[in-house]
């Protein structure tokens, strides 16, 4: 594994917004490269929870995790977290919980956090970042 999916690109990519996403995502699944973080798979099954049964995008959802390894939660993670969570506020740059999760999840597992949220997580010390949609 090399990358961890932020949710806000897996968002992205099931919407089809960009060809260059659908075909980076496309590669990297090919490879068995990418992964997502359970929070990832949480924030996902939380966003089906509130659409209704005839929506078409509860199966895009369904679909897609069947075919994503998630990487479980780990006491590495954990332990990341909480420093990561300290530092963030000792600097007064937060960034809320679900992605201070996900970004330790990345950091405990090495891996690369893909997002287009970048200017949000670039405040994480140490997180590797890349930006599919451009």
């Amino acid at each position: 594994m090399r990358y961890l999916l932020d949710t806000n690109i897996v968002s992205y990519y099931l919407r089809r917004t960009t060809p260059l996403l659908e075909e980076r995502v496309g590669e990297a699944l090919k490879r068995h490269s990418i992964a997502i973080s359970v929070i990832t798979r949480a924030e996902l099954r939380f966003g089906q929870a509130g659409m209704t049964p005839e929506d078409r995008r509860r199966g895009l959802i369904d679909s897609f995790l069947l075919r994503l390894p998630n990487i479980a939660w780990s006491t590495q993670a954990a332990d990341d977290y909480g420093s990561l969570k300290d530092i963030l506020k000792r600097q007064g740059t937060p960034i809320g919980d679900m992605d201070t999760l996900i970004a330790a999840h990345a950091l405990a597992e090495d891996l690369i956090l893909v997002t287009h949220n970048t200017r949000h997580f670039e405040k994480v010390p140490g997180l590797k970042l890349e930006d599919w949609m451009i």
